[in-house]
């Protein structure tokens, strides 16, 4: 039962950051400049959290070198993500990059003797017919070029490596070093966020409000994302748990899919979005999968 409490608590806290998420992007500029300011300040706000509820203690060179390749991987995903979405259709691209799902729930088959039963297999198909189903193609997209492609593949190898690399800490003797690793990657990850923010601010020359915005829109903005980065830290700290104690076909599935049709869900209620056929088809699809990968 209090697998399943956390389980539940882990999806709240991702559609949260989703959520918050869209109000951001729906409240500023068109351009990577934003994002990054974005991303840098959910950074922070997660790692002051961390720093000060969670107690570091001794950290292993193990623990040390996965999570600066953890807080590595945290940004690089988020910037080959932003680059896809720029040079191709973003509907593929979301569909591709959630393919990472099927790397992260057959390593506890290939790597962990995990025994991966006829019905999560069904699941995880379903899984995958929920990103395509869900996703609807606008006809002003990008149409997708071999540049396109790539961003999208290293994008999903960078989705997928973040989730192995969880699985593989708590699964390994430094398990109980969980606080270290969290802090650690995500102090990397602020400081590798705030360059990328510096340069494209640079480049972009251009500032995160419209002429037209004022104060108050900016101290909103700041809410929004330290509230992102506080339910980002909640994320995190649960997953890393849960990708320890519950079997990768089961746990990867769930969260990414289960994600993925409460912010479908979030975005029909709270922003007034209306599901086409397919999305609701892909909608019923991921719950289905859920069903079938809990049970």
């Amino acid at each position: 039962m209090e697998i399943f409490f956390l389980f539940a608590l882990s999806l709240t806290a991702a559609l949260s950051v989703n959520v918050l998420s869209k109000c951001y992007t729906k409240k500023t500029k068109a351009g990577y400049s934003p994002a990054f300011i974005f991303n840098t300040v959910t950074a922070i706000t997660a790692t002051i959290i961390f720093l000060i509820s969670l107690r570091i203690g001794s950290v292993s060179s193990f623990t040390l070198i996965l999570a600066v390749s953890f807080g590595i991987a945290i940004p690089t995903y988020s910037i080959l993500t932003l680059f896809a979405f720029r040079n191709g259709p973003m509907s593929f691209s979301v569909v591709i990059i959630s393919f990472s799902t099927v790397i992260t729930a057959l390593s506890g088959t290939l790597f962990w003797n995990e025994r991966l039963k006829p019905l999560q297999i069904v699941g995880i198909i379903l899984i995958l017919t929920c990103f395509v189903f869900t996703v609807e193609k606008k006809e002003n997209e990008k149409k997708a070029s071999l540049k396109w492609l790539l961003l999208c593949l290293g994008a999903m190898l960078a989705s997928g490596s973040i989730g192995l690399m969880q699985k593989i800490h708590q699964s390994s003797g430094y398990k109980d070093e969980l606080n270290g690793f969290l802090i650690i990657a995500f102090s990397v990850a602020s400081v590798l966020s705030a360059i990328c923010a510096t340069i494209t601010g640079i480049k972009e020359k251009t500032t995160v409000f419209s002429s037209r915005e004022k104060k108050r829109s900016s101290v909103i903005l700041l809410i929004i994302s330290i509230a992102t980065g506080a339910f980002t830290a909640i994320n995190h700290k649960l997953n890393l748990y849960l990708s320890g104690v519950i079997d990768s076909a089961i746990f990867f599935p769930i969260v990414n899919g289960g994600g993925l049709v409460l912010s479908t869900l979030a975005s029909l209620i709270f922003f007034q979005e209306k599901l086409t056929k397919k999305q609701t088809c892909g909608v019923v699809l991921g719950i289905v999968s859920v069903i079938c990968l809990c049970l």
